[in-house]
């Protein structure tokens, strides 16, 4: 039986624990709101910029009558020998499987891809850690915002690869406050890459979040572009019905709303309408415009559902190690209260046997 001072011990470190990830708990779901509401102030701006790009695709030409070629190298579709992918995770963990998960689909996309030349980007210092173990560095880009502008407006140096799979890329230290420039940073860097035939397709991996209890786990192909507006998952992984149970009862005890938050209807009626729209610029232009700031809308948008992701899981996470707390301090109390007993029993033995001796 253990000592009763011992077990009142455990029962405060679990007590503490409790309270601190209760407090944690409390900290996800505040940043999941904010993570929320931020997601959904992009949204109008990526629903009209895709309308325009719809409008445009329906009313102007996109291949070159003359050569059949696209008029605008985005739209070009080449084989696949060279792919770069982009791998969103967290910077931080006690977030349940959330890092793991996006590390094992990444990985499951990797082995369909065998033979192929594969350049990864690991935003999420989870990620890096991970793939550094298994992949070796290219030519890895750090360095302040100008100065990655700065190096995707010149011309690459020419190397030799690592591997057939080597990280090209990291960016650790930008979930926190995600910035409409990173994201368009990286995707001018992604951009002039398959522009120079570099790589011929981008693919990119997240958790994608509409609400609490609604999540996937996807690969999307960015690049070549297919069909503007839709969605080119390659890979996809729903969340289990025990884990909904969960993400829901975390959900209600925080005071976080479920429902889901699919995109705006705001700007849906504009380019549905059958009016001939006029535009003074010829299509080439018009794509030279558009095309790149819908390529980093795309990755823009999933860099901020990661990150509403990543609050749902850590809030569930640390809900569930609650709970659990809970549980092991009725435990430990039951066993002491025993213990307690035992000990009290053992006494009273003792004094009527003596008493008995006597």
């Amino acid at each position: 039986m253990p000592n009763i001072l011992d077990i009142r011990r455990r029962i405060r470190s679990v007590i503490n624990t409790r309270q601190i990830t209760k407090a944690m708990k409390m900290v996800s779901a505040a940043k999941l709101r904010r993570a929320q509401e931020r997601a959904l102030a992009a949204r109008p701006y990526a629903q009209m910029l895709t309308n325009v790009l719809k409008a445009l695709v329906a009313r102007a030409e996109i291949y070159d009558p003359e050569t059949g070629e696209p008029k605008h190298p985005l739209l070009v579709h080449r084989e696949e020998k060279n792919i770069l992918l982009i791998i969103v995770t967290g910077d931080k963990g006690l977030a349940g499987a959330f890092n793991a998960n996006v590390l094992k689909a990444a990985t499951r996309f990797l082995d369909s891809k065998t033979g192929e030349n594969i350049d990864i980007e690991a935003i999420g210092r989870k990620g890096r850690d991970f793939l550094r173990r298994r992949y070796p560095a290219a030519k890895v880009q750090t360095g302040s915002l100008a100065e990655l502008m700065e190096s995707v407006e010149a011309e690459p140096e020419r190397s030799e690869r690592a591997a057939t799979t080597q990280v090209t890329g990291e960016h650790v230290g930008i979930l926190g406050k995600v910035e409409f420039a990173q994201a368009r940073t990286l995707a001018g860097s992604v951009i002039g890459r398959y522009c120079r035939e570099e790589i011929d397709a981008v693919y990119v991996v997240f958790n994608e979040f509409k609400s609490v209890i609604a999540q996937r786990l996807i690969v999307e192909q960015v690049l070549p572009i297919e069909h503007v507006g839709e969605q080119a998952v390659r890979l996809s992984e729903e969340m289990t019905e025990e884990e909904k149970k969960r993400a829901k009862e975390a959900a209600v005890s925080a005071g976080v709303g479920m429902r889901a938050t699919d995109a705006a209807e705001t700007a849906s009626r504009f380019g549905t309408a059958q009016v001939d729209y006029i535009y003074e610029q010829p299509p080439e232009d018009l794509f030279k415009a558009l095309l790149p700031k819908y390529v980093a809308i795309q990755i823009f948008r999933a860099l901020l559902e990661s990150v509403a992701a990543e609050h749902a899981a850590r809030m569930t996470a640390m809900d569930s190690a609650t709970s659990n707390a809970t549980d092991m301090i009725d435990s430990l109390t039951l066993v002491m209260n025993r213990a307690r007993q035992a000990k009290i029993t053992k006494e009273i033995i003792e004094i009527v046997s003596g008493a008995a001796a006597m």
